[in-house]
């Protein structure tokens, strides 16, 4: 019969369905996304002899010697048990502390802050709590693709407000328009300092912002995990203007250069932490007993820690701004993070991803490709200078003969 499944003798073990007719009833959202480009490409170049990577949002430096003093310590303590699944009140206190003390924020650590895996688990549990099938989240471009993606497996449709021609910064008006013209809007996305851009909000932007929003019955989830990296300008949080909409997003990765740790923070008021508590309860039951040990030390003795950091970034990037203008790239100078993003100057291949993948080819230079962004990041690269210095010379150095040599030829021809 042509309808008769083939079966499969594996070991003893009959099986009469093939793999591929269940992946096709398998959630039908999981086909609306894509596997991460960023990730994707970087695999795609890591065995090239000799390459520079400045790929990856990974800082360069080690985790404080005091916080892993404090998780060495948790460990020869026997704290291997579940922690409480919204996290240990060691932690959550430390980080209601270091949110109040930093950011003049303020949450009750025993009823509005949950520690999530990495920010990554904030966004996840944050985006599935509140958005249904149909609904709408505004999403300004270009931005980490992470929240497009979960945005797409709650069943919602991500609006992408191209930000491109406004310095990369969302305006009140762009705002404004695309609310009206979007009534189903349930979120809005907000990530700043910003990744790939390194552009950020100050304290006029924000108050604009949460003007046009404070009327409205919609959620803001603030992304704000690189807030302690910001060159001139003080960080503020819009949570600070908009206390009973946001869900404020932070954590120790970036700020202590612990990203292996996994260990993010999540606040809201208690009405809708409790709610974010389910399904964080439920994905992920608890973060790690020695990781939150870590992380309240972190917080708690290392609130300055991000300063010694913060200080090599901004050298990096002040040299990479400068050099890279003289080659022809015209870049946003970044406010904060450790990105640069930069278009494309003209007589090169204007497409981001021919473009990165001639110059890891021919260049041996790694950098990740606009068009991984969203709206507005295509003709554009992201260049993430957590990387030494001297690896950064070397870049430059490649990057300049490749471009020189490039430019040489379109004019031959």
């Amino acid at each position: 019969m042509a309808n008769t499944p083939v079966k499969y003798n594996l070991g003893g073990i009959f099986m009469s369905i093939d793999p591929a007719t269940l992946v096709q009833n398998m959630n039908d959202q999981i086909g609306a996304i894509q596997p991460s480009d960023i990730l994707a490409f970087n695999a795609e170049i890591a065995n090239i002899p000799g390459i520079v990577r400045l790929t990856l949002g990974e800082p360069d430096f080690n985790t404080p010697e005091h916080v892993k003093q404090a998780a060495i310590k948790s460990i020869e303590n026997n704290e291997s048990h579940y922690a409480p699944s919204n996290g240990t009140l060691a932690l959550r206190t430390a980080a209601a502390d270091f949110l109040a003390e930093k950011y003049d924020v303020h949450y009750d650590p025993a009823s509005e802050v949950i520690i999530t895996a990495g920010a990554t688990g904030g966004i996840y549990t944050a985006l599935s709590s509140i958005l249904n099938p149909g609904d709408e989240v505004l999403i300004p471009t270009p931005i980490f693709p992470l929240y497009i993606a979960i945005a797409k497996l709650a069943g919602a449709t991500p609006v992408f407000m191209d930000t491109s021609k406004n310095g990369f910064v969302l305006s009140p008006e762009q705002l404004q328009q695309t609310l009206a013209d979007h009534p189903k809007t349930k979120a809005v996305v907000l990530n700043f300092p910003s990744n790939p851009t390194g552009v950020t909000y100050r304290d006029a932007d924000l108050k604009a912002l949460a003007a046009v929003l404070a009327d409205q019955p919609i959620f803001v989830l603030s992304d704000e995990i690189y807030s302690e990296l910001t060159y001139g300008a003080t960080h503020v949080s819009i949570a600070k203007y908009l206390p009973t909409q946001t869900i404020l997003l932070n954590g120790v990765s970036k700020s202590h250069a612990m990203t292996g740790w996994r260990i993010g923070i999540m606040c809201a008021p208690k009405a809708i932490t409790t709610q974010l508590g389910k399904i964080h309860q439920f994905t992920v039951t608890t973060t790690t007993a020695n990781a939150q040990a870590a992380a309240t030390e972190a917080l708690s003795n290392g609130m300055d820690d991000a300063q010694v950091m913060k200080k090599e970034y901004q050298a990096r990037r002040d040299y990479l701004y400068a050099a890279l203008t003289k080659l022809g790239f015209q870049s946003a100078k970044p406010e904060g993070a450790f990105y640069l993003f930069s278009k494309i100057p003209a007589g090169l291949p204007q497409d981001s991803m021919v473009f990165c993948r001639e110059l890891a080819h021919e260049a041996r230079v790694a950098l990740i490709p606009g068009s991984s962004f969203g709206p507005g990041g295509e003709g554009y690269v992201r260049i993430s200078y957590a990387a030494s210095m001297a690896n950064l010379e070397t870049a430059v150095k490649r990057i300049g003969e490749y471009v020189a040599s490039k430019q040489s030829t379109t004019e031959a021809n």
